[in-house]
């Protein structure tokens, strides 16, 4: 687990940008535990998008043929080719 101590400013704001430099993040949900603040990088899927994680056979289609990629046997195409 990654730790690194964040200074709070006059407004009492903290910046992130230290700890979710890589990550494609939109939004941060907070859950408050007693004195423990926890964060939770969250990525937002457009409402045309989102029936695909709703419906869990569909989603596993699609990660079925995902997995699938750069598997196929398409042979040569060296008969296509021009010299």
């Amino acid at each position: 687990m990654k730790t690194i101590n964040l200074s709070i400013d006059s407004r009492k704001r903290i910046s992130l940008s230290k700890l979710l430099p890589d990550l494609p993040v939109s939004s941060v949900r907070a859950y408050v535990d007693g004195e423990k603040i926890i964060l939770e990088p969250m990525v937002e899927v457009p409402a045309r998008e989102a029936w695909l994680y709703q419906n869990e056979q569909a989603l596993n289609k699609v990660k079925a043929g995902l997995s699938e990629q750069g598997n196929v046997k398409r042979g040569s195409f060296a008969k296509y080719a021009e010299d």
